[in-house]
This record gives C-alpha cells, sequence and structure tokens, in this order.
C-alpha cells in the first residue's frame, strides 16, 4: 500500500527499468513558529505511546477484580498490545494514502484519548477490552506513520527528530510504569480514575496536532497530504525490510519480557519489591537520554553495524549477570539491559534511513513493524513457561541472552547502507517485463 497519495511526485516515480528512484523533494514546515509546534506535537505523540499499556500493568489486578476478569482474558491482555499494534500499524499506510499521515496521526491522538477515557467507565470485561483496543488503535498508527511525518517534513533532520520521538516516547513509558500506583493512590485509590487520568495527556496532543493539521491543509497539502507518495513497493522481496522486521520482532520480544518479568526476577533473588520496582523504573528511565543522542549519532554514519554490536553485547552481560549473580550487582545488571533495549530508537532510526521518500518509510514502518510485533507476541508467554517449567530463571535468561544473537545477526544486515527501493523496485520491474 501506498502510503501518502495516489499521484506520485515527479521527484519519486517509479524508476524506468535499470535507473534508481531519487530522494523525494522535501517538504517544507513553513515559518519556524510552525516548525517548532510540529516538533513539539511530534514529541507529545509519542510521549501518549505506551501509558496506555505501562499504565495498566500495576492496577490490572484490581481491574480484574473490578470487571470479573477471568485470569485467562487477564493473560490475553499481555499480548494485545503487539497484536493491536501489528494488525492497525498494517492498515496505516492505506489510511494514510487516503487521508495523510499528519490528519491519521490525528486521529490517532483522538483514539487514544477517546479510548483511555471511555475504558475508565467500562461495565464489563468485553467493554472494556473494546476500548482498550480503540486506544491501541490510535497508538499503532502514529507507531508507523510518526517516523513518516519526520522523513517527510523534516527529511535534513532525520536523526535528531527521530531522538526526539523516541526519548518523548521512552519518557512516557518511564513516567506512567513509575507514577500509575501512587498517582492513583492519591486520587483516592480508584482504578477508574487512575486509568482515566492519562486521557489527559492524549487530549493535550490532540489539541496540538490540530493546528498542525489546519496549518499542513491551508500551506496546500491537500487532504492527502502526501505529494511524494511513490508507487507501491513489493517490499516482501527486500532482503533490508525483513532484516528490520527481525530485528524490530527480536528486540521487541526482549523489551515486552524485562516490563513484564524483570520485577519477578530481582524479586525470586531477594530483592524487595519496592527496590525491585525502582530497578524496573531504572531500565526505562535509561533509555530517554540515550534514545535522544542514539539517533543522532548513527543518522550521521554511512552503516550503523557498531550499534547494533554494542547494544547486544550490553543485553548478553546484562542477562548473564542477572542468571548468575541478580543480587551481586542489580544496578549494574538493570543499567545494561535499559541499554540493551535502546535497540528500539535505533531501528526506529533504521527505518527512517533505509527508505529514500516518505512513501518508502511508510511501507517500510507498516512492515517492520507490523512483522515485528507479531514476531514479539509468543516471547513473554514462552518465557513464563519456562520459568514456570524449572522454577529458575535460568533457562529463560539464558534464552534472552542467546536470543540476542539473531538480533545481531538481521540487526548488521539491516543497519549496511541500503535503500529497499534499490532492492524492491528493480524486482518489480523485472516481474513487470
Amino acid at each position: 500500500m501506498s502510503s501518502a497519495a495516489d499521484t506520485a511526485d515527479p521527484a519519486t516515480a517509479s524508476p524506468r527499468a535499470g535507473g534508481r528512484p531519487q530522494t523525494e523533494r522535501p517538504a517544507p514546515t513553513g515559518r519556524s513558529s510552525v516548525g517548532w509546534l510540529f516538533a513539539l506535537a511530534i514529541a507529545a505523540a509519542a510521549f501518549n505511546l505506551r501509558p496506555v499499556v505501562t499504565s495498566l500493568g500495576p492496577m490490572l489486578d484490581q481491574v480484574r477484580a473490578d470487571l470479573g476478569m477471568s485470569p485467562t482474558v487477564a493473560g490475553l491482555l499481555t499480548a494485545v498490545p503487539s497484536l493491536c499494534f501489528a494488525l492497525f500499524g498494517f492498515a496505516a499506510p492505506g489510511l494514510a494514502r487516503r487521508l495523510g499521515p499528519v490528519a491519521v496521526v490525528t486521529a490517532g491522538m483522538g483514539a487514544i484519548t477517546a479510548g483511555v477515557l471511555a475504558r475508565s467507565f467500562a461495565g464489563n470485561t468485553a467493554v472494556f477490552l473494546l476500548l482498550t483496543a480503540l486506544a491501541l488503535a490510535g497508538v499503532a498508527v502514529a507507531n508507523v506513520l510518526l517516523p513518516v511525518v519526520i522523513k517527510r517534513y523534516f527529511p535534513d533532520k532525520v536523526g535528531p527528530m527521530i531522538g526526539l520521538y523516541s526519548m518523548a516516547l521512552s519518557g512516557g513509558t518511564a513516567l506512567a510504569a513509575a507514577v500509575a500506583v501512587p498517582l492513583t493512590s492519591a486520587l483516592g485509590g480508584d482504578w477508574r480514575v487512575g486509568l482515566g487520568v492519562w486521557a489527559a495527556l492524549g487530549a493535550l496532543a490532540l489539541l496540538l496536532w490540530v493546528p498542525v493539521l489546519l496549518t499542513r491543509r491551508t500551506q496546500g497539502g491537500g487532504p492527502s497530504d502526501g505529494r511524494g507518495a511513490g508507487t507501491k513497493l513489493p517490499i516482501t522481496r527486500s532482503r533490508t525490510a525483513w532484516a528490520l522486521a527481525c530485528f524490530f520482532g527480536c528486540q521487541a520480544t526482549g523489551a515486552y519480557v524485562v516490563m513484564g518479568w524483570l520485577p519477578k526476577i530481582f524479586q525470586d533473588s531477594g530483592i524487595s519489591e519496592g527496590t525491585s520496582g525502582v530497578l524496573l523504573a531504572l531500565t526505562m528511565v535509561i533509555g530517554v537520554p540515550v534514545s535522544f543522542v542514539l539517533p543522532n549519532l548513527a543518522a550521521r554514519r554511512g552503516d550503523q553495524r557498531l550499534f547494533v554490536v554494542v547494544l547486544a553485547a550490553f543485553g548478553i552481560a546484562g542477562y548473564l549477570g542477572l542468571a548468575f549473580a541478580p543480587a551481586a550487582a542489580p544496578w549494574l545488571w538493570a543499567v545494561l539491559v535499559g541499554l540493551s533495549n535502546c535497540a528500539f530508537p535505533l531501528v526506529l532510526t533504521l527505518i527512517g534511513l533505509r527508505a529514500r521518500s516518505a512513501g518508502g518509510v511508510a511501507q517500510l514502518s507498516a512492515f517492520a513493524q507490523g512483522v515485528g510485533y507479531l514476531i514479539s507476541i509468543p516471547g513473554p508467554i514462552l518465557i513464563g513457561r519456562l520459568y514456570q517449567a524449572t522454577g529458575e530463571w535460568y533457562l529463560p535468561l539464558g534464552f534472552l541472552a542467546v536470543l540476542l544473537v539473531p538480533q545481531m545477526l538481521f540487526g548488521l544486515r539491516a543497519a549496511r547502507a541500503r535503500h529497499i527501493e534499490d532492492e524492491a523496485v528493480p524486482a518489480q520491474v523485472a516481474a513487470a517485463a
């Protein structure tokens, strides 16, 4: 699916046989004040992409008890985010083609706000799940299209803007995980208030995106807001796209396992619940500054293989430390694991760099994230089964350490200085011939 418009700009039209697609002309952001508003809106949107999930986890027991949710359904909630991110993420390029990426991200902020607020009034499990899925649909389309917006409107600042996006996303993740319980207690202890209050962040982001949308329209972007969409690429023929998808899936598996199981790992080693929660927060907080710096550094290099190897090495060291001496240096292991999880901003940077045009980024982002999130779904469940079967963390943590090997191999392939158009478009031309 093309991502922005049905009519391709001459700068990104399908190349003649044997030729190469050119990079699309940059889309101006207008006055500097509009550019700053746009950047602020991107940061606000990114900040809202994880509290939908991380604010729920600490209060899941209260939600289950109040709604009469079965343990099986509660367990499914751990897989719902990845499933929604994949399914709705695949639909994002088609929506962007018809409405424009800015309009779809704006609608996504509306879906997050409505879903988070409305689910706090849910009277039964089915309604709660449906409204959570609405919010996650908003998260999914924004996940895919924010890198597209950055590529389209900040073509010369992809690194810094991906850094801002990643830093804001990490900040929202850490904040929701750290303050969900104390904030709910301060507001009276009702989980409905504690979950619903996060809709205020979505409303703030929506207030920023509406004027951005109106500004793009008045500057002549049109409803599709997408000159330079390019042609639909046979993206499954691109080895780089598959490498990025598998790289994304491996790092997402590790990240979701850490968010779900790290406190339990520390608690089983004799560390208190309070300290284990702080250690989890540390793994998330460490990603805030690194997520800002890493994409900028990576974007300056011709390829990004060095970063792939270093992040994988951090993770292997951290998981082995957790397996064999979790209580000996818990703060060090938390930092190492947190640094390893910074593969997420790196893969976002690669998505922005491995396509020449915003249309290519849209298709690559949807493919890499959609396939990647599907790959990540079994991970947390498998870790739980391994722990249940053995009663120890050696095998689960060994699995995570070993998983970093294929993550590194796929990352090394994805980090090479290539563009998906150079791999997919020639195959399309050959097939047509």
